[in-house]
């Protein structure tokens, strides 16, 4: 019971937080409190919170994925490029690109696994192995798609933005699946303590390759979204989704360690810090600085929850 309530505690922060930014966000500008605005920081929110998603995963094993935005990079110019602008292309490429996130997420948890050392490292060799492959395909922006192709990001349903909306039913259907499905209660276990959950024949080598592959898969339909969103894909358009992933994640109360959190608390740190950049840009405070914040903000919230961990044991 205690460990559930600390993480409606620290949500009920998050929502505060929320709460003081629109306030200070109202003051600073009378176009902040436009419904435009507020609505275009729903939809910019997409990409970050389905990249976000699968590395909640990965860190609620007690792993991290640092290739995502590599990932996301050479995912987005392969969509465009191979895309062309041709429109019969884009249902096989937009496959291909999702069966490819895919097994490039397996691929790290499988080589985790044989090699037996630190996702953080060896997710830090393919990020830097995926760009490297990114810019042999183009060093500048590749391709384009089709003017359809941008309903994703820009189409509307009854007046609701389709790609946002559509990312909240997700992370609803995510989050319900992850606390009362098996395969959800196997990750938590693994992530609280993968040697007791597999002397209890709990598959803990499946349930780390699949949180790997689920992140490969988050990555991809980033990627495409971007695309979706800017009509071409660039070499280097994931570079600040590897931090910015880990970010609202942590800010949600995911125990880097593994084995508590979860995904409202992530959606909420997605919003959270979509709002803030939303608020310095009315502020003129430059994008580098906006940078800056966001690693201390993962430093602070690390050591906050890291400290009440330590108490609860």
């Amino acid at each position: 019971m205690t460990a559930r309530f600390k993480g409606h505690e620290r949500i009920a922060v998050v929502i505060v937080l929320l709460l003081l930014l629109l306030a200070t966000g109202s003051l600073v500008s009378e176009r902040f409190r436009q419904l435009g605005n507020l609505q275009n920081v729903y939809e910019q929110s997409v990409g970050l919170a389905l990249v976000s998603a699968g590395q909640t995963l990965v860190v609620l094993t007690g792993g991290i994925d640092l290739s995502v935005g590599s990932m996301i990079s050479l995912l987005s110019v392969l969509t465009s490029g191979l895309i062309d602008g041709n429109p019969e292309r884009v249902v096989w490429v937009v496959a291909a690109v999702l069966a490819t996130g895919l097994l490039l997420g397996a691929l790290n948890g499988l080589l985790t696994l044989w090699l037996g050392i630190h996702p953080l490292i060896v997710t830090l060799g393919t990020g830097a192995a995926l760009q490297g492959l990114t810019l042999l395909y183009s060093s500048d922006s590749a391709g384009s798609v089709p003017p359809e192709f941008e309903y994703m990001a820009y189409g509307r349903i009854l007046g609701f933005p389709v790609g946002a909306t559509a990312t909240l039913l997700v992370f609803a259907g995510l989050a319900w699946l992850l606390h009362a499905s098996r395969p959800g209660r196997y990750v938590y276990a693994v992530g609280g303590d993968a040697h007791a959950a597999t002397l209890m024949g709990l598959p803990t080598r499946r349930v780390l390759v699949g949180v790997y592959a689920f992140s490969g898969l988050c990555a991809a339909c980033t990627a495409l979204y971007v695309v979706s969103r800017f009509g071409v894909g660039q070499p280097y358009t994931g570079a600040n989704y590897t931090l910015a992933s880990i970010t609202p994640v942590v800010i949600g109360g995911t125990m880097l360690s593994g084995g508590r959190g979860g995904l409202m608390g992530t959606l909420l740190g997605v919003y959270l810090m979509g709002l803030l950049n939303n608020v310095l840009n009315f502020m003129d405070i430059s994008s580098h600085f906006q940078l800056v914040i966001q690693g201390l903000i993962v430093v602070i919230a690390v050591s906050t929850f890291s400290g009440r961990k330590k108490q609860a044991a």
